[in-house]
């Protein structure tokens, strides 16, 4: 087993929770029993990712968010029923582990709801001794990875802006993330989304 996938004995036993702070805030793709807005502490979402694979290719890179160190994330948490549990890590990992990019870890998080309760979920945070690993870009630079990117997923473009629109529907904002969003809006872009191969 990949040091970059969890156990059997770390993951938790009975419902599972999920950490979404990116894609699966809006596009899960599993089923769920109940979201919850939730916050993790310790670190950050932040378009850190170069993507090769859903919103890029090796040659043209998107890019994409990673939970990176330090601070702290407000996102959704999912609660999976214990019956669907080993189908939604499969699942997850066949999205989220197509290059290993991420650790997948378990991470305590606080719900957002009557009970603040802190629950243990399931997480994927950027290994920053990957190849795609891409640090901290300037806004420009992360314009110009994000208007290029296109992949099997669709196009970066949107990737973010769905992001921005979910984080917005949860009742708070993520600056560099809106600063992004509305650049986006202001620019045309660099190539058309689908080009003709000769």
């Amino acid at each position: 087993m990949s040091a970059m996938t969890l156990s059997e004995a770390e993951l938790s036993k009975g419902d599972l929770w999920v950490f979404g702070y990116g894609s699966l805030m809006w596009r899960p793709g599993f089923e769920f029993i109940e979201q919850v807005p939730a916050r993790l502490i310790g670190e950050h979402r932040a378009l850190c990712v170069y993507s090769f694979d859903h919103r890029g290719t090796p040659e043209q890179p998107g890019l994409v968010l990673g939970l990176d160190r330090g601070g702290a994330c407000r996102g959704i948490a999912f609660r999976v029923a214990a019956r669907q549990r080993d189908d939604t890590v499969a699942y997850l990992r066949g999205r989220e582990q197509t290059t290993n990019v991420y650790r997948e870890v378990m991470r305590s998080v606080w719900l957002e709801n009557e009970a603040r309760q802190r629950v243990s979920a399931l997480a994927y945070v950027v290994d920053r001794g990957h190849v795609q690993y891409a640090g901290r870009l300037s806004l420009a630079e992360q314009l110009r990875f994000v208007q290029q990117g296109h992949g099997r997923s669709g196009n970066n473009r949107d990737y973010v802006l769905s992001t921005v629109k979910s984080i917005e529907a949860q009742g708070f904002r993520d600056p560099q993330l809106h600063q992004l969003a509305m650049m986006l809006h202001d620019a045309h872009p660099l190539h058309p989304a689908v080009q003709q191969q000769s």
